[in-house]
């Protein structure tokens, strides 16, 4: 697509404002954007990942009423400092206009943990899964599409798997990608901190 890579991964966020929740994305973007994913790297080659891929407008308000639930849960988790933040406001918004977001793509594996299992086998299973969801994400940006990876409907894992017909036992999801062209021009990078403070060698620094 002619975009540098170094401005991709840089300028590659979370989107929740700026989703254009008026233009439809068309499937040919979607799938184009998945074949990269599928490149991936993934615990043994094994690909057990699935993405369920949700356009109709009465799947996506029934998804989007669970996940205004658990988000709503969630919100009373948080200090009074955290629910008052830009951040918190920005997730709001996407609570109240998911049915809205043209596309939702759902990260799926095969399996499901039981929660006894050693961390190494627990992070081999979400490791798999989270290098495609990443690509799906960085060849949307490189396509001029805003994405932003949530968790927050796993509260209601077992009701959204009900309402698209996945076999909960057998399938767990990961995470859910709302998908959507941009409403505004340009992707700028987020703040981060200096590399200084997070990296160091050879020995562990706080």
């Amino acid at each position: 697509m002619g975009v540098d890579f170094d401005e991709v991964a840089t300028t590659t966020r979370s989107v929740r404002r700026r989703l254009d929740l008026t233009r439809p994305v068309a499937r040919g973007l979607v799938e184009e954007c998945l074949r990269l994913a599928l490149h991936a790297p993934n615990g043994a080659n094994r690909q057990d990942w699935r993405f369920l891929v949700i356009d109709s407008p009465e799947l996506k308000a029934g998804i989007a009423e669970h996940y205004r639930a658990a988000f709503a849960a969630y919100r009373t988790t948080l200090s009074d400092e955290v629910a008052r933040s830009g951040m918190t406001a920005s997730a709001q918004y996407l609570a109240d206009r998911l049915q809205d977001v043209p596309v939702l793509v759902l990260g799926c594996m095969h399996g499901r943990l039981t929660g006894s299992e050693p961390a190494a086998k627990r992070s081999s299973f979400y490791g798999s899964a989270y290098p495609a969801l990443w690509s799906f994400m960085l060849a949307a940006r490189s396509r001029d599409l805003g994405t932003t990876l949530t968790t927050v409907h796993l509260a209601r894992e077992r009701e959204v798997a009900e309402l698209l017909g996945i076999p909960f036992d057998e399938v767990t999801q990961v995470a859910m990608i709302p998908l959507a062209h941009m409403a505004n021009d340009g992707f700028h990078a987020g703040p981060r901190r200096p590399l200084g403070e997070v990296m160091s060698w050879n020995t562990w620094r706080s």
